[in-house]
């Protein structure tokens, strides 16, 4: 423990695990508890540890693993990112840094790209590390002119911020340089790759180069950053630090496309159920997905742990992670709740991807719509996304009801595939485990669009945006043409129609137009006029009503023949005969 702890407060904190697991490293490991529980919580976190590393690695990872400034031990790969992204970073000021190719970098797992789109803004160098929420907007370089208050003007916006890599994560160097005014962030690597040889010298001396290119991992925190950063390798950063801290202008460009090879666009959606996180885009999707129709083509997958590379089965078949894994240890999930002992178990998550699965194959693969299965999934969040439901036979039951779904077509599917309850392998759970290795899933909920990796946080509008973006030019579906650019997507591709204006919508906003609010006010007033007036029409009948029934009761009074006649003759007689 003594030899890992300093790793694991760095680099570790995995989902509900991560305090039982401090606990352990600070000796406050409850021995109060019975042996056996000790040692079977211990081996769970042994073996979970063992999931977690393969995560740093590449070979499993979730939205629960994050790694600040980890290192890839991954082969070159050029232009490409590790994931298929297509992005450029370019220098277009000054002309001696121009290349034509533009400049190797890597992106950031966490912010908003806007794909499609660009960022090209004059270049700021902070000379702070930038991990104190109180930033010096009025120093670094380019140097500006002093404003009236005798101070060196601050960074003009719109503008590109360079900040030093170290101090602190990427995510907390990004978020304050957004909350003052940057669009976007170049990270100046500080140490060099040792490929680079005697060409480059890194500033720390005490790591003198660095085997793997560096990943910009979301810290856990990032899901309010919404501009894009890149990390720039040293070598190219510090010629561009050369040409501020001259004060020379350097202007950058930071650009992302998706591929876009036809007019149809594919795009994936990698979550759990157990998922909180992509909740929200799963609830609203739909519409997106019945709008597009056949020019695009959805697959959903679930995200399974490989149980036997994470040691959760022994070599002799014995199950090491408790409630976690089905089929004996080979396939497992993450306890949703933290609480092995009683909730949501591993299992139930597993058993719940599965199901979710053979739903898309009998409803949605030959389509790539799935209108069922979207219907299910909301369904299944409305009625059994609670602990005590989420296994419930029931609750699933009830929401095969309420979707349409032939049950006894998905309980033949999970068991058809293997199953989960034999020592044996599962089909359908291998292939979802071979296909995330495949794709370079490194987070989850993690989207593709036509295989390439989409960053930051997953939002109706985020997702919208790439797929119009994956289109061939000239290609793109109506709905694309109509809605790409509102500033309501959600609204729009529900309503089919952007609004009159094309800038705001009438159904997220509740905006209307200035005649149907007129309108509608003049109906309000209509109404409620006559309604006034009725009412007050039938008071003054049942005033006068009042008023003669008091007159017949105690007014008899004399005619002007000198007969004695009733009230109630001298009220019909509307009051005519005088009284003297």
């Amino acid at each position: 423990f003594e030899l890992i702890n300093p790793l694991v407060k760095k680099v570790f904190f995995f989902g509900s695990f991560g305090e039982l697991w401090n606990n352990l490293l600070e000796n406050n490991f409850d021995f109060s508890l019975t042996l056996g529980f000790q040692l079977r919580y211990l081996r769970t976190m042994i073996s979970f540890w063992t999931i977690a590393l393969l995560a740093l690695t590449g070979m499993a990872s979730g939205r629960d693993t994050y790694v600040s400034e980890a290192i890839s031990e991954e082969e070159d790969l050029g232009d490409e990112s590790p994931d298929k992204v297509s992005s450029r970073l370019e220098i277009h000021i000054p002309q001696s840094l121009f290349k034509a190719e533009g400049y190797k970098h890597r992106e950031a797992l966490f912010g908003v790209p806007p794909y499609g789109g660009s960022i090209a803004q004059m270049v700021y160098y902070a000379d702070s590390d930038l991990c104190d929420s109180i930033i010096n907007t009025r120093g670094g370089y380019p140097i500006r002119p002093k404003d009236s208050t005798g101070k060196m003007e601050p960074w003009p916006t719109p503008f590109i911020l360079m900040v030093d890599r170290g101090g602190c994560t990427f995510v907390q160097k990004v978020r304050n340089a957004q909350r003052n005014g940057a669009s976007g962030v170049i990270i100046a690597d500080n140490l060099c790759l040792c490929r680079d040889g005697a060409t480059c010298t890194s500033n720390d001396p005490m790591h003198t180069c660095q085997s793997g290119e560096p990943i910009m991992a979301d810290d856990g925190s990032g899901s309010d950053v919404t501009i894009p950063s890149f990390l720039m390798f040293k070598q190219d950063a510090d010629l561009v630090k050369q040409q501020v801290k001259a004060n020379n202008p350097v202007q950058m460009e930071m650009a992302w496309s998706l591929p876009s090879p036809d007019d149809r666009v594919e795009y994936d959606l990698w979550t759990t159920p157990s998922d909180t996180i992509s909740k929200r885009l799963q609830q609203s999707f739909k519409s997106a997905a019945l709008a597009l129709g056949s020019h695009a083509y959805f697959t959903p997958h679930m995200f399974i742990y490989d149980g036997v590379k994470s040691m959760c089965r022994s070599s002799t078949g014995d199950i090491m992670c408790h409630n976690l894994c089905t089929n004996h240890g080979r396939y497992c999930a993450t306890d949703p709740d933290g609480d092995l002992e009683k909730g949501i178990s591993g299992a139930d998550v597993v058993k719940e991807s599965l199901r979710r699965m053979c739903i898309w194959s009998h409803y949605g693969k030959e389509d790539g719509i799935g209108e069922k299965w979207w219907d299910y999934v909301n369904e299944f969040m409305l009625r059994c996304d609670e602990p005590e439901q989420f296994s419930s036979s029931s609750c699933v039951a009830d929401v095969y009801a309420h979707t349409g779904i032939e049950a006894s077509a998905i309980s033949q599917c999970m068991s058809d595939t293997g199953g989960l309850d034999a020592d044996k392998a599962n089909s359908m759970l291998e292939d979802v485990i071979t296909s995330a290795k495949d794709m370079g899933v490194v987070v989850l909920p993690t989207a593709f669009v036509n295989e390439s990796a989409m960053r930051g946080k997953l939002t109706f509008t985020s997702v919208f945006s790439a797929i119009c973006a994956g289109f061939l030019v000239n290609t793109e579906p109506e709905i694309c043409t109509k809605c790409q650019h509102c500033p309501d997507q959600e609204g729009c591709v529900q309503l089919g129609d952007c609004g009159a204006s094309g800038t705001i919508t009438a159904y997220s906003k509740k905006g209307v137009s200035a005649g149907t609010f007129v309108g509608t006010i003049l109906l309000i007033c209509s109404v409620f006029g006559v309604g006034g007036f009725l009412h007050w029409k039938k008071t003054q009948k049942d005033m006068k009503d009042q008023v003669k029934g008091i007159l017949a009761e105690y007014m008899p009074l004399e005619s002007e023949d000198g007969e004695i006649g009733s009230a109630m003759d001298f009220a019909k007689r509307a009051g005519s005969t005088e009284i003297s």
